[in-house]
């Protein structure tokens, strides 16, 4: 299992400096991932279907950003589309849960934004592109829970879908250290650095450079069968940790330190006295490695990300709007909603109106606001079976012990990130599961008579 663990990371080291030097690679890497678990979903034995089906679509998630900032989709949206695709597949193999309704009806409350798009969007405009990019992530979120809800799997198998989420990630970080080997070097100020994130949107790299830091934390206090694995584990971790820090877009960042601990804490109440010391002498050991991280990214920066965490700008001088811009959109947002609470203003109506009084696109960070103000009153009750329904689920079963992580993830990343990448829908889909937990095998001999 060690040699395992370490050729996947090895063989995902490889393929980030294989995307950095040869141009091809990035489309090669792209159809080849497609190819690859379409196969091993078709040809996957039933009991493992929903299994493959779920690594097929976290691997996908893990690797979007890199597709992206790569140009290696078919299209932008390409691994949201996908995602939804091999869902669909496995829908087909495995079926739903009958409880799992609300979801259809999250579904089905979408639709009068697009008639009220349909009605307003200024006939300049794309209907098809400005609505599926707005509406993609929570169709992908609404798809993922139905296919999740009550689905279950067990520890192990839960475990392996982590780290196929956690595995492109590794290919991410090995991208940027060979895009941006040197911090310092693109250093202008306390704001987010397109540099340091691979040229792209430093929201987009630290949302999906803290799922990583959170998988391979996990892995390091509960999934490491050696001293060896342990210490691969902590390295990666302080590896993805400093690329997170350095793109100067705390949202990511922040959101994983929510999901460690909100791990961490369940875990602990739940664990034997022998295993709650396990858990302390690795807290520490993590808390170590995690002052050394700041340490080398606040040398690495020349103090700069001190001053951004503090909210402050390269001069020392404190920032009035510690939202970045986002607590404005937010109100605005909420005004769409005041004037029209029926239907609202359609979907990506409020990107249409920013660009008529701004001038300019501005896209939306916050998804709740953005419910309420493109469906009106249909956002409310969205809002709300998003919210209620996991809460409705955990009161009966309390057996996966990732779901409040997870579900941290989704809340804190859709109020910084919206949903503009696929990441918080399908971790919203994964606090769904039934995890089950394998009974040990009892070896019994048999009596001679």
């Amino acid at each position: 299992m060690d040699k395992k663990y370490l050729s996947q990371i090895i063989f995902h080291i490889i393929l980030g400096g294989l995307i950095f030097y040869v141009n091809f690679f990035p489309k090669l890497f792209f159809f080849g991932v497609l190819l690859y678990f379409l196969i091993q979903i078709v040809f996957a034995a039933k009991k493992e279907k929903t299994t493959m089906v779920l690594k097929a679509c976290a691997y996908l998630v893990g690797a979007e950003v890199i597709f992206r900032m790569t140009d290696a989709g078919l299209f932008y949206e390409s691994s949201k589309y996908f995602i939804i695709f091999f869902i669909l597949f496995g829908v087909f193999y495995n079926g739903v849960s009958n409880k799992a309704y609300p979801y259809f009806m999250f579904l089905i409350f979408m639709v009068p934004s697009i008639v009220v798009a349909s009605i307003n969007i200024d006939i300049d405009s794309s209907l098809r592109k400005n609505v599926a990019f707005v509406l993609s992530g929570p169709v992908c979120l609404g798809i993922s829970a139905i296919y999740c809800y009550d689905k279950k799997i067990n520890r192990r198998q839960m475990l392996d879908i982590l780290l196929y989420l956690a595995l492109p990630i590794v290919t991410l970080t090995t991208y940027l250290f060979l895009y941006t080997p040197s911090i310092k070097d693109v250093l202008s100020g306390t704001q987010s650095n397109f540099a340091a994130s691979g040229g792209f949107g430093p929201n987009q790299v630290s949302t999906v450079l803290g799922l990583g830091m959170f998988v391979f934390c996990v892995n390091f206090f509960i999934n490491s069968k050696s001293l060896l694995i342990k210490i691969v584990n902590i390295i990666l971790f302080a590896l993805i940790s400093f690329r997170g820090i350095v793109t100067f877009s705390r949202g990511g960042v922040i959101t994983a330190i929510l999901m460690i601990f909100s791990f961490l804490i369940y875990v602990y109440f739940r664990s034997s006295n022998r295993q709650k010391n396990i858990i302390v002498t690795s807290f520490f050991l993590l808390l170590i490695t995690s002052v050394v991280i700041w340490t080398v990214s606040s040398n690495q920066t020349s103090g700069l990300i001190d001053k951004r965490y503090s909210n402050q700008d390269k001069t020392g001088r404190e920032k009035e709007d510690v939202s970045a811009g986002r607590l404005d959109l937010f109100f605005g947002e909420l005004e769409g909603f005041v004037d029209k609470p029926f239907f609202g203003v359609g979907a990506s109506g409020m990107k249409e109106h920013r660009i008529e009084t701004l001038g300019k696109v501005v896209a939306t960070h916050n998804e709740l606001s953005r419910l309420l103000s493109e469906h009106g009153i249909l956002g409310i009750v969205m809002l709300l079976i998003l919210i209620f329904k996991p809460l409705d689920m955990r009161s009966q079963n309390q057996r996966n012990y990732f779901f409040y992580a997870l579900l941290v993830f989704w809340f804190a990343t859709i109020n910084h990130s919206a949903m503009r990448i696929a990441a918080p829908g399908f971790i919203y889909g994964l606090a769904l599961l039934n995890l089950k937990y394998e009974k040990p095998s009892i070896y019994r001999k048999r009596l001679v008579q």
